[in-house]
């Protein structure tokens, strides 16, 4: 089925959680390592500004679709960061702007390149470029939609999960528009194919591994995919990448747990 860009532009908004009762989390609060993960969660919703921006150099932009949905994502990425940050505050953490821009400034020149280079090669690639940014960006937010999920069920917090699974559900939109792109892009070319696969099987990393510390990384790709439940999350990740057109076989979630942050489903 299409995606209806119009329709998501016209009834895009920011995820809701005044109605919620954060007095809760006074009487039942998050224990550290939920605050560590909510914590790398929010510095990255926030950090979707710095991926727009490298996005806005390349051919992705000129797609009328592609830079109407990428506005309103990025307004609700926003939002979903100022949501994880309310929560933090409920627990006397405090998440600003200076602490985002000195996480921005330990990245040093790459920062400074990244839009660069995004542009030298987006361009270089042409319109196929768009299919690598479509799959990439599904693969993404496939595994938002499960890290909020999955954290919903384990903590099993009332407040908590309820807000989790109304991101989780925002994010569910972001997918679709990205899948959509992305199978029928892909479908279309088989150069736009290969260089998906190359990129993905190359590049690609957890959501957040090219900004935060590999030791946050590693935690919470630990706290959230541990044990048989949490692989077969993973694996599932990895089916839904597999079966775009030119990707089948593909398990760059595994094994880029696996390879890159000593990932043990115990």
């Amino acid at each position: 089925m299409a995606f209806d860009i119009d329709k998501y532009t016209s009834t895009s908004k920011k995820v809701v959680w005044g109605d919620l009762d954060f007095d809760q989390f006074r009487t039942n609060p998050l224990p550290e390592s939920t605050l560590r993960s909510l914590r790398y969660m929010a510095d990255i919703e926030y950090h979707t500004v710095c991926y727009l921006r490298d996005l806005l150099v390349t051919p992705s932009h000129k797609e009328a679709d592609v830079s109407a949905f990428m506005t309103m994502w990025n307004r609700e990425e926003f939002w979903h960061g100022e949501a994880l940050a309310a929560v933090l505050g409920a627990h006397g953490v405090t998440l600003d702007f200076d602490q985002l821009k000195a996480t921005r400034l330990k990245l040093g020149w790459k920062d400074r390149l990244d839009p660069i280079k995004q542009s030298l090669l987006g361009n270089i690639v042409g319109k196929d470029f768009i299919a690598v940014h479509m799959i990439w960006g599904a693969a993404n937010e496939w595994s938002a939609v499960a890290a909020y999920n999955r954290m919903a069920d384990l903590e099993q917090h009332p407040v908590l999960a309820e807000l989790l699974r109304r991101i989780a559900k925002q994010e569910a939109r972001h997918v679709a528009f990205y899948a959509t792109q992305a199978r029928e892009r892909l479908g279309k070319s088989r150069k736009a194919q290969v260089l998906a696969r190359f990129a993905l099987k190359n590049a690609w990393g957890p959501v957040g591994s090219s900004v935060m510390d590999p030791a946050e990384v590693t935690h919470v790709m630990g706290h959230i995919f541990a044990g048989p439940e949490g692989l077969r999350e993973i694996r599932k990740l990895d089916e839904h990448i597999s079966r775009m057109p030119g990707l089948d076989g593909l398990t760059i979630v595994e094994n880029s747990l696996r390879n890159k942050y000593g990932y043990v489903a115990a």
